[in-house]
């Protein structure tokens, strides 16, 4: 079996964090890249995307399988089914202090990046683009956002974000 015919390490690396999350007491919190093919809240969507918190606590019937994370959870207390492709998922991280792994974008976005911003369908989210072979070479990094200091969008790299109650938030590097 080659590299290219072997299953996506993606959901097993969501696995083994959420896990590692509930054993140390954390919340697991999933960013996601929204699209027609997620089944989530729409108003919660921003940016086109979504954070959602996989806890125990705040889902109930959680599966995390290897092409779907589903589960029903309360959304302004109304009961919502959930369902994300795996693919979508473009960070799992502890929400207390951020440690978790980022992955790369989908690739939609990542064939939309080397064009024209991708085109937005009616649910805000960006249409597909035509699929090509995702490149390697790109990385996103989380990193925390300090009270009062906006990202200026410069190529500089920060320095490490001080042991406060700041929440960690994406940065796309290219």
């Amino acid at each position: 079996m080659t590299a290219q015919e072997s299953t996506s390490t993606r959901p097993y690396l969501i696995r083994a964090l959420y896990e590692w999350c509930t054993d140390n007491g954390l919340t697991p919190y999933v960013a996601v890249r929204v699209d027609d093919s997620v089944q989530v809240p729409r108003e919660y969507v921003k940016d086109g995307e979504i954070v959602l918190n996989i806890s125990f606590d705040a889902t109930s019937a959680l599966q995390l399988g290897n092409e779907f994370i589903e589960f029903k959870a309360r959304f302004g207390g109304k009961p919502r089914e959930i369902l994300v492709p795996v693919g979508r998922v473009i960070a799992i991280y502890a929400r207390e202090n951020g440690q978790g792994m980022a992955f790369p974008p989908p690739v939609d976005l990542l064939s939309s990046a080397e064009g024209a911003p991708a085109a937005l369908s009616a649910a805000g989210a960006p249409a597909a683009a035509p699929a090509e072979e995702a490149s390697e070479d790109r990385v996103v990094q989380l990193v925390g956002v300090e009270d009062g200091h906006k990202d200026d969008g410069g190529d500089a790299p920060r320095p490490p974000p001080s042991q406060g109650g700041t929440r960690p938030s994406l940065k796309r590097i290219k």
